[in-house]
């Protein structure tokens, strides 16, 4: 499908090809319309047909009904016409516009709506909208006011796009789907490449009504069609280029105006009943807006009818005639009674207006339409539409800004959800809607500023909404804002969210391939109860249902058929490899030596029963959602749960493996560039943090290093960072100085090699000052944790000293038994500890094992190499000489040491140990030399063959030498067929357990890994910080504030020069006032004077005099 979409966009005539095929069978489903009947115009002398078609376009079966059409007085498309296969479909090039084809179809006006919606959706490519907008009114000829048009560009066009909106006009080029096409076309000039996809024009129009529609039959489809845009007649009108779509609707008549109105009308009813979201995932259904701009009387029929749907109403006051009159009915009406008695529950649908309502309502509509004949119809839909008034807004474009269009988008439809939903919250439902459009900004200016007091089953369905859908934004509001995480995350909503994966990603075809060999386990089995006999995943209802919905999450029913999580524990492991254990395998009960037959059975009748786990919250909540995200390479949504996980530095180095890893298997080159990239960013996140926590304490950034975390199976950073080929974490100082000192073991860093080769052929010396050593430290600290200073964050505290991390596991063992043997002997003398400790600290070395390797090796050489060309003697019984069979034992040791390596691992497997061993570089070197020798003894001829690294390379490399002499034994051959003796007299007759195997671990737990944890936060959010404190002062970034903040200071002045204009227009009306008061004071002083000197009136007392107040200056 991704392919098909991108084909398709990018045009062209593979693009046509695939799109042809795809949509041919659109004419066995969708219909047009034929007139069959010939109903003559009286007005053309019987050339025109009441279709509006001439009569030589008509069938001679339609023109031969002679008496049929005698006793038709007026034609109807339901009865004189008939449906046929369409002939008109595909895609449309505007000739000369240069930009990608728009799809087009024509279609009978009774076609279903559900067919067209899954037309637009599957094939044609459109995205499923989070809202739609319907424009009405202001077709034809009729001037569109200015405001109006800064409406539809700065708030319509704006509100769609940032909402991912369906706009819906006529599609014609004329009135306001001239202006809609002309705002579509000035965002997509200014908006960015991603933006431009959400902005969605589509036209309605009737058929008969399009201009050159010739040119776009095609009884097989055209891919394109040419269509050219040319001055028309005055009953048709062109096609507008700047619209995405075209749903062309015919009646089977021709050049009719308003033929697409009902079909609109049920294509907006069934879009209104889908779900928002990825696959009709989201929480709420999709809204559905009409916006009413100017209009005739017979927009008073088309708004009924949409009312009667409960489809909410915009309607711009003073754009027109029908807009203007619905807002002065709204207003008048208002405090008048609506019913001549009082509404019971049960006629309340069937109130009948007062008298003095219907007269007042008649009085506005014959003022704004005086001429129409049929007012009274006119009058009962207006009755009609003011009695639906709870699903109308009133916008007035000349008072309010075209900036808050969406806001006053968004309030139309909470209102209209609140009037159709008695139950529903208000707020709770404008959050649903501020979700699906991806409006953080109006969620927390509006919802999220304080007033409101949030419960978690608020935001539970909307953070499940924002998880699936791809929207961080709202899931970090929505944790700083009331959800707690670790009640939302549970084990099923998990699943849940596995499930909701969408198909075209490469790790839902890799689960799925799992899931499809579990099902091929349980296939064969027939029996009641198996999985062969239950419903689909797709028969039930989704886990991602809150607890308000029919089924509770809680209780619904499972399937082994649904996707669970050993698929992905197992999809983890693949991709993880034996770096950490398996992750949920304690959970679903299952062993990590559990072979992988056995495990699948278990997770199918573990699905069959109660499956308890999945009522469980889930332990590690937000490292889970984290590896949810890196599954599916979200980027931003990735890089906030990493924030949220912990263990910064060891999440970071896990997403980098993961990403890697699914990176090869990944064959769209976009994606697999994206994958890297993120991997990329995740590895130095992760060099970042451990720079700073380096910085802050050396010690605690070593112990950060080496110990093992289960949250993420037992796992190490250095092993995590070797799996994940993390060269650059490991070229950080602070690694390689951990390295350098495990290399080193007791012996200080600054011993010149000479001494260490010295003291290799004369052992005594090491008690001498020859090479020094760091002093240990006291037993308390050296073995005892516990009593370790952990309550400092500080960069000045010591959580562990390296001591911890240079004592070897069997030093551990001998040291303890040391203790022993003290304890039951008093009289041991210390200068015999100090001989066995001195003794242990430089032959257990790494670099004395590499040494003694290597001065071994080059002894090995020799003899080869003089053997070889001088001593080496014919097959028995003439041979072979002695030093040729000091040679073979030396090679026989060499063999017995790789062979440790590989069958004495920590994996689980003889596969998986073989595959581990032969991974390691130093491990083919071994082989190589091997075969060479072989290979020598056989042909008399020996090479070898020198690679030179960068210093990068060299940095990661020299992790695994150290751990491959770190765990040798510290004899070379041929002598380390004593230290093979001794191992197996310890290991498998003593019985004494070996922890040798896990290299470079340190196991903390409790109080301890909690502080460190924390420690490792506070760095981590050190970086965070400074991290953004670079990106806001950057000179983007700083424009941009400085835009806000000039577009805060023009709306202010455009404010204050409103308070201006209304103060000014006040003082106009206060000297127009005192003027009148003026003149009343003067004639009531004439009329006083004149009855003064009248004798007509004798007054029984004097005339009253005015009295002033005294002044405050006074």
């Amino acid at each position: 499908m991704k392919a098909t979409e991108k084909e398709h966009e990018g045009g062209g005539r593979m693009g046509s090809r695939t799109s042809e095929r795809d949509q041919s069978w659109i004419p066995n489903v969708i219909k047009k319309r034929v007139c069959t009947t010939f109903v003559e115009d009286s007005s053309s002398n019987g050339s025109l047909c009441q279709c509006g078609s001439g009569r030589d376009t008509h069938s001679s079966i339609a023109t031969g009904d002679c008496f049929g059409a005698a006793i038709v007085t007026q034609w109807n498309s339901s009865q004189h016409s008939s449906e046929y296969p369409t002939d008109a479909f595909g895609e449309m090039e505007f000739t000369g516009a240069g930009r990608k084809h728009s799809n087009f179809v024509r279609l009978s006006c009774d076609t279903l709506p559900p067919v067209v919606y899954q037309l637009m959706t599957s094939h044609w490519g459109v995205r499923s909208p989070n809202l739609v907008v319907s424009v009405v009114g202001g077709g034809g000829n009729e001037k569109v006011k200015t405001w109006v048009r800064e409406v539809l560009r700065q708030g319509l066009v704006r509100a769609a796009q940032s909402t991912g909106a369906w706009i819906l006009t006529g599609g014609l080029r004329e009135g306001i789907g001239r202006c809609v096409g002309e705002a579509v076309r000035d965002h997509s000039a200014a908006a960015s490449s991603l933006s431009q996809k959400k902005v969605i024009a589509v036209g309605v129009a009737p058929w008969g009504l399009v201009s050159d529609r010739q040119k776009l039959v095609n009884e097989q489809g055209s891919f394109p069609a040419r269509y050219y845009v040319q001055n028309t007649s005055w009953d048709s009108c062109c096609l507008d280029i700047n619209y995405q779509a075209f749903l062309l609707v015919d009646d089977g008549s021709v050049g009719r105006r308003g033929v697409e109105t009902a079909f609109r009308a049920k294509m907006e009813e069934y879009i209104s009943h889908q779900r928002t979201g990825l696959c009709g995932s989201g929480s709420i259904d999709i809204p559905v807006l009409c916006m009413l701009i100017a209009g005739e009387g017979n927009m008073l029929e088309r708004m009924d009818l949409s009312l009667s749907k409960n489809i909410p109403w915009l309607v711009l006051n003073g754009s027109g005639r029908a807009a203007d009159l619905i807002c002065e009915l709204l207003d008048a009406l208002s405090a008048l009674p609506t019913c001549t008695t009082s509404p019971s529950p049960e006629n309340e649908g069937n109130q009948s207006p007062s008298a003095e309502l219907r007269d007042r309502a008649r009085e506005r509509v014959k003022r704004y339409f005086p001429a129409k004949a049929e007012l009274e119809k006119l009058v009962d839909r207006a009755l009609s539409i003011y009695q639906n008034r709870d699903l109308i807004t009133v916008f007035n474009g000349e008072q309010e800004s075209p900036d808050d269009f969406d806001t006053v988008l968004l309030r139309a439809l909470v209102r209209a959800n609140k009037r159709v939903s008695s139950n529903a919250s208000e707020y709770t439902e404008e959050l649903k809607l501020a979700v699906a459009w991806n409006r953080v900004d109006i969620a927390k200016s509006e919802l999220f500023n304080g007033d409101i007091q949030w419960k978690y089953k608020d935001l539970e369905d909307s953070m499940t909404d924002a998880l699936i859908n791809d929207k961080p934004q709202f899931v970090r509001l929505f944790n700083e804002n009331g959800l707690n995480i670790v009640d939302y995350l549970t084990y099923q909503r998990l699943e849940g969210l596995y499930c909701s994966l969408s198909d075209s990603t490469l790790t839902y075809a890799l689960l799925q391939r799992r899931l499809s060999e579990r099902h091929g386990l349980a296939a064969p089995h027939k029996e009641a109860g198996s999985l062969a006999t239950l419903p689909s995943a797709m028969d039930l209802e989704s886990p991602l249902k809150s607890s308000t919905s029919p089924v509770s999450p809680m209780s619904k029913p499972t399937s082994p058929k649904e996707l669970s999580l050993y698929e992905v524990s197992r999809l983890l492991w693949d991709i993880m490899g034996d770096v950490c254990q398996p992750f949920y395998y304690t959970l679903l009960e299952l062993d990590q030596s559990t072979s992988t037959w056995r495990a699948m059975k278990h997770v199918n009748r573990l699905l069959l029963g109660e499956c308890s786990y999945r009522k469980q919250h889930c332990q590690y909540p937000w490292a889970s959602l984290f590896i949810w995200a890196v599954l599916q390479n979200r980027s931003e949504m990735a890089v906030y749960f990493w924030e949220m996980a912990g263990e910064s530095v060891l999440g970071a180095l896990a997403a980098c493996k993961i990403l890697r890893e699914l990176s090869k298997l990944e064959s769209e080159t976009e994606t697999k560039l994206s994958m890297k990239e993120l991997a990329q960013k995740f590895e130095n996140l992760a060099h970042d943090v451990f720079s700073e926590c380096y910085q802050s304490n050396e010690s605690r950034s070593f112990t950060l290093l080496i110990r093992q975390s289960p949250m993420w199976g037992e796992a190490t950073c250095l092993q995590m960072a070797t799996a994940a080929d993390a060269r650059h974490f490991f070229s950080h100082d602070g690694v390689q100085s951990l390295l350098s000192q495990i290399w080193w073991g007791a012996m200080e860093r600054s011993t010149d090699v000479w001494k260490l080769v010295l003291a290799f052929f004369l052992p005594p010396l090491i008690y001498t000052k020859l090479i020094s050593f760091r002093e240990r430290e006291d037993e308390g600290k050296s073995h005892v944790h516990h009593g370790r200073d952990t309550d400092s964050l500080d960069g000045d505290a010591t959580l562990f000293s390296f001591s911890d991390v240079n004592q070897t596991p069997e030093q551990d063992e001998e040291y303890a038994a040391l203790k022993d043997s003290q304890k039951e002997a008093p009289s041991f003398h210390p200068k015999r500890s100090f001989i066995l400790m001195r003794w242990r600290e430089f032959w257990f070395a790494p670099i004395t094992s590499f040494l003694g390797n290597v001065l071994m090796y080059f002894l090995f050489l020799s003899l080869f190499a003089y053997i070889l060309l001088l001593d080496f003697k014919p097959p028995p019984p003439h041979g072979p000489s002695t030093l040729e069979s000091i040679l073979y034992f030396w090679v026989f040791t060499l063999v017995c040491e790789e062979f440790r390596q590989s069958f004495f691992m920590a994996s689980t497997t003889l596969y998986q140990r073989m595959k581990l061993y032969i991974q390691d570089m130093w491990n083919k070197c071994d082989i190589t030399a091997l075969s060479l020798f072989a290979l020598g003894m056989c042909c008399s001829h020996t090479f070898s063959k020198v690679q030179e690294h960068s210093d990068t390379y060299w940095k990661f490399q020299r992790y695994n030498l150290i751990l491959e002499y770190h765990s040798r034994p510290c004899l070379a051959p041929p002598f380390i067929i004593l230290s093979h003796l001794h191992l197996l007299i310890k290991r498998h007759i003593r019985k004494i357990p070996s922890t040798k195997i896990k290299h470079f671990v340190l196991e903390i737990r409790g109080r301890e890994a909690s502080r460190l944890n924390t420690w490792e936060a506070i760095q981590k959010e050190n970086i965070l910080t400074a991290q953004n404190k670079r990106e806001r002062e950057k000179d983007s970034e700083r424009l941009k504030r400085t835009s806000v903040k000039v577009d805060i200071v023009l709306k202010q002045i455009a404010d204050i020069r409103s308070w201006m204009a209304e103060i000014r227009e006040h003082e106009h009306r206060v000297k127009t006032e005192r003027a009148e008061l003026e003149y009343c004071t003067s004639a009531l002083s004439w009329v006083v004077e004149t009855l003064s000197q009248s004798n007509l009136i004798k007054p029984t007392r004097p005339p009253p005099t005015l009295r002033t107040e005294p002044s405050i200056s006074s």
